[in-house]
């Protein structure tokens, strides 16, 4: 690819809603916020947003190794509290969505929806009666897990790691999974073991996500999917995100580029089809470049984003278009995937 941008892919991302499903930008915000900083969503990350066309991110309630156990709840509620804060002193920019009306309501508004999820629900600890309270607060989405063990499941780790005998659900997964969808939330098995993958794919009664994987035929790594786990969630009506981490799109260096990422996409669509394949970037290269100690004792030092944020989405789209990828199928990629499990997961009663 030499770097030209087809004008037609401008007019795509101006007819299109584009969502992405996995972004661990409140941490930053908190971060940021704490040294006396305001409106950081409106300064530093919309413009980016602007440019690539997005509509809907997922925001991840990451909490960093050092604040576990004790501190994870206050940690995520800063989070969520420096999101209140955000929304404060910006509300003609973004608005929080707890609902699909929200959603709607923001890409009508042309304003950006955003979505809270857990990455890892080490912020309720063994309490279930602490879900209903993020919920209420506007969490929707129920990582069940990051690369390391809680009470819920056992996470896959970024590189091979010195550890017992893995475990699927715990009783109280089963449990916190039960609740969450009685609640209105449903489930992303992201960073969730192979044992806990396929409990969930038994209990689960909604549609669930892989907000941010790529395909471990492609790339052999515990944090992508195996062609099985593709089929079981595409089974439930699910969508997987494609992730720009490097670590994940390619072992070859030549690869780790956005070609790479749609290597994974061809596969998916040629083993389940299109409608189960959509946008989780989990693009982090902003945050290690700000805060070093970002992501602790697994971070991603040594891999990097292959698209260089949101304003690079475009990028990606016109490689899609130079494969042959039609104007409907970049449609269903870009963001109308997730949002049909938006539309059909998230309860409009509450």
């Amino acid at each position: 690819m030499n770097g030209y941008i087809n004008k037609n892919v401008q007019e795509l991302h101006n007819k299109f809603n584009i969502v992405d499903a996995h972004f661990d930008m409140l941490g930053e915000v908190l971060r940021k916020r704490k040294a006396g900083y305001n409106k950081v969503i409106e300064r530093e990350f919309i413009p980016d947003f602007i440019k690539g066309g997005v509509n809907i991110v997922v925001a991840s309630l990451f909490i960093e190794s050092e604040y576990i156990p004790e501190m994870a709840m206050k940690n995520a509620l800063d989070q969520i509290g420096s999101l209140y804060e955000e929304i404060e002193e910006s509300k003609d920019k973004f608005i929080l969505c707890k609902n699909y009306e929200d959603i709607n309501r923001a890409i009508k508004l042309n304003k950006l929806g955003i979505i809270l999820s857990f990455e890892g629900v080490e912020p309720i600890g063994n309490d279930l009666k602490l879900l209903r309270v993020f919920y209420e607060l506007g969490v929707r989405i129920v990582g069940l897990t990051w690369s390391r063990r809680n009470y819920a499941a056992d996470g896959c780790h970024f590189h091979e790691v010195q550890e017992g005998r893995k475990g699927g659900l715990t009783d109280f997964g089963v449990s916190l999974i039960n609740e969450a969808e009685r609640l209105g939330m449903f489930i992303d098995v992201s960073h969730l073991n192979d044992e806990g993958f396929f409990d969930v794919m038994k209990i689960s009664k909604k549609s669930v996500i892989a907000s941010h994987s790529n395909s471990r035929t492609i790339v052999n790594h515990a944090r992508n999917l195996t062609d099985e786990q593709i089929v079981a969630i595409a089974k439930t009506g699910g969508v997987i995100g494609m992730n720009a981490y490097s670590d994940f799109v390619s072992r070859k260096d030549t690869e780790k580029n956005v070609e790479g990422i749609v290597k994974h996409i061809i596969h998916i669509r040629d083993l389940v089809g299109i409608e189960h394949i959509g946008l989780g970037f989990d693009f982090c290269d902003k945050f290690t470049s700000s805060n070093p100690s970002y992501l602790g004792g697994q971070s991603k030092t040594k891999g990097f984003d292959v698209i260089n944020g949101h304003k690079d989405i475009d990028k990606l789209t016109q490689v899609l278009l130079d494969r042959g990828f039609t104007d409907k199928e970049l449609q269903l990629i870009l963001g109308e995937n997730f949002l049909r499990v938006y539309r059909g997961n998230l309860d409009i009663k509450r």
